[in-house]
C-alpha cells in the first residue's frame, strides 16, 4: 500500500510517533549539555547543600579534594571495560561471526528485532562489547536487507545499553560491590562485600532479563516500518562501507615481532594459568570481580587478534571512547567525599526511610535512580554517589541489600534510552545522530518504565533481609 492510498489514521499515528521522537531529540540537542557538564552541575548542587548543612567553604573544598582521586582504581577498571569490549568486538574471528549472523534476517521487521535481541544478549556479557558488536552487526544487516529503517535499526543496536546490560556481567554496581578493594571504605562499613551470587546470579534477576528481552524485541518488531515506509541509511546519506582493515606486513626486521603470535601466546598462556588458579582457589563466582573480568577480556582480545600489531591497533582505537569515564569519575568521587563529610548521606537516608516502607523502598529507590540517571549518566560512578544513603535506608528498613543493588541496576538503565552520552560509540561507528535514535528509544522507555518498576517491587518481596557481613 503506497503513501497516497494507506488509511489516514495510520498516517496520523505514524506521524505522531515520529513527531514525538524528533521533538524530543531536537529539545535534547538544543538544551542538553555534554555529560561532563551534568556531573559538574551535580558537584555544584552537592556543595551548596553541604554549605547549607553548616560546612564552611574551605571544609567543602577539602572534602572534595581529599576524595577526588579515591576512585582511581575503579575508574581504570571501568575504562578497561570499554577497551576490552572494543578489542574483542573488532577482532577478526568475531568479525567473521558477525558476517555469519548478518545473513539470517530477510525482512526489515525481523532484521530490527534480530539486531535488538543480539545486542541485548551481547550486553549481558559486556556493555562495551555490545555497543561495538551491535554497531558492526547492524551495518552488515543493513547492507543485506533492503528497506530497513536506519533509525529503528540504530535504536535496536543501542538496546543493550538501555535495557538489560546492568543486569549482566559488566554491571558496574554489582561488580564494584563484589570487589572489596574498589569499594570506598565508608561504603564498605555500611554494606560489606556483596557477592555476585546474591545479585546477578539469582532467579529474580533472570526473570527481569527474560521479561525485558521479550518486551524489547516485541516493541522493535511491532514499531519498525515496512520497506515502503522506511527511511533507509541511503536516504539519510549514510553509506556503510567495508570497515575491515589490512594490518599490512613487516617492513623492517624490528617489526617482525609485531606480526608474530609468539609473544601473544606467551602472555595468553601466563594469563590462562593465572585464571585457572583464581577460579580454582576462590571457587567459581567468588573469583569474578572487576579485575578478573577485565583480565579475561584482555587475554581473549590478545588471543583473538593473534598478533601484537592487530591487538595494539584495536586498543589505540578504543582509548578515545574512555574519555568521559576518565574525566567524570573523579568528580563523582569528590561528590562522594562531600556527601559523607557533610552528613548529607545521613539526611538522604532518613528521607528515604521517612517516605518508604520495607515493601516500597525498592520502588521508591528505582524511581529516584532513574530520574538521577538523566543527570549523572554513569552506572558505576553514580552508584558510588547513591549507595551510601540507599543502602543505609535499606539496612534500617530491613530490605535486602543485594536486591537494592539490582534495583539500582535495572532503574539506572532506563534513562540511557534517551541520554546521548552512551550513544556516542555507536553514533561514531554507524554515522547516526542522537536525533535519529531518540524516537524509537523513547518508545522503548515508555513501555519499559512501568514494567521495570513493577518487577522491582514484586520481585523484591521474594528477597528476605540478610544483615551485611562487615569487616
Amino acid at each position: 500500500m503506497n503513501q497516497e492510498t494507506r488509511p489516514k489514521n495510520d498516517e496520523n499515528e505514524e506521524g505522531l510517533l515520529q513527531r514525538m521522537g524528533v521533538s524530543l531529540a531536537n529539545w535534547s540537542e538544543k538544551w542538553f549539555p555534554d555529560a561532563y557538564v551534568f556531573a559538574a552541575i551535580a558537584v555544584l548542587i552537592v556543595c551548596v547543600a553541604a554549605l547549607a548543612m553548616g560546612r564552611s567553604p574551605s571544609q567543602v573544598s577539602v572534602d572534595f579534594g581529599k576524595s577526588f582521586w579515591n576512585l582511581i582504581p575503579f575508574t581504570m577498571q571501568m575504562a578497561f571495560v570499554v577497551i576490552g569490549g572494543y578489542i574483542v568486538a573488532v577482532s577478526p574471528p568475531v568479525r567473521r561471526v558477525i558476517d555469519v549472523l548478518a545473513r539470517f534476517p530477510k525482512t526489515p521487521k525481523v532484521a530490527v528485532a534480530y539486531v535488538a535481541f543480539v545486542a541485548m544478549i551481547a550486553s549481558l556479557l559486556s556493555w562495551g562489547f555490545s555497543l561495538i558488536f551491535a554497531g558492526i552487526l547492524m551495518r552488515e544487516v543493513s547492507k543485506r536487507v533492503d528497506g530497513v529503517d536506519f533509525r529503528a535499526m540504530g535504536a535496536a543496536g543501542y538496546l543493550g545499553l538501555g535495557s538489560v546490560w546492568a543486569l549482566g556481567l559488566s554491571s558496574s554496581a554489582a561488580l564494584l560491590m563484589a570487589t572489596k578493594g574498589s569499594i570506598p571504605p565508608a561504603l564498605l562499613k555500611i554494606s560489606g562485600v556483596i557477592p555476585l551470587a546474591d545479585t546477578l546470579f539469582t532467579w529474580q534477576n533472570l526473570v527481569m532479563i527474560i521479561a525485558l528481552l521479550v518486551l524489547s524485541v516485541w516493541i522493535c518488531y511491532a514499531s519498525t516500518p515496512t520497506a515502503d515506509k522506511a527511511k533507509t541509511a541511503e536516504m539519510a546519506g549514510i553509506v556503510y562501507k567495508d570497515s575491515k582493515e589490512d594490518i599490512g606486513t613487516p617492513q623492517t626486521p624490528g617489526e617482525k615481532l609485531e606480526f608474530s603470535p609468539i609473544l601473544t601466546l606467551v602472555i595468553v598462556a601466563l594469563g590462562l594459568v593465572y585464571l585457572y588458579d583464581v577460579f580454582s582457589t576462590k571457587g567459581g563466582l567468588a573469583a569474578l570481580d572487576l579485575n578478573t573480568y577485565n583480565f579475561m577480556f584482555l587475554i581473549a582480545g590478545m588471543l583473538l587478534h593473534w598478533t601484537p600489531r592487530s591487538f595494539l591497533r584495536a586498543a589505540a582505537k578504543s582509548v578515545p571512547m574512555t574519555g568521559g569515564v576518565l574525566l567524570q569519575f573523579p568528580l563523582y568521587a569528590g561528590i562522594f567525599g562531600v556527601l559523607m563529610a557533610s552528613g548529607l548521606n545521613e539526611v538522604l537516608a532518613k528521607f528515604f526511610v521517612s517516605i518508604s516502607t520495607q515493601d516500597t523502598l525498592p520502588l521508591v529507590g528505582g524511581i529516584y535512580s532513574a530520574i538521577l540517571g538523566l543527570f549523572l549518566p554513569s552506572g558505576g560512578g553514580k552508584w558510588v554517589v547513591e549507595a551510601p544513603y540507599l543502602l543505609q535506608a535499606a539496612t534500617e528498613l530491613k530490605v535486602n541489600l543485594a536486591w537494592m543493588v539490582q534495583v539500582y541496576n535495572a532503574a539506572e538503565a532506563l534513562p540511557n534510552f534517551i541520554n546521548p552520552f552512551w550513544m556516542l560509540p555507536l553514533m561514531g561507528l554507524t554515522g547516526v545522530k542522537a536525533r535519529d535514535l531518540a524516537g524509537y528509544s523513547t518508545l522503548q522507555l515508555i513501555f519499559h518504565t512501568p514494567v521495570v518498576l513493577f518487577l522491582l517491587w514484586l520481585l523484591g518481596k521474594t528477597m528476605p533481609y540478610v544483615p551485611p557481613v562487615l569487616g
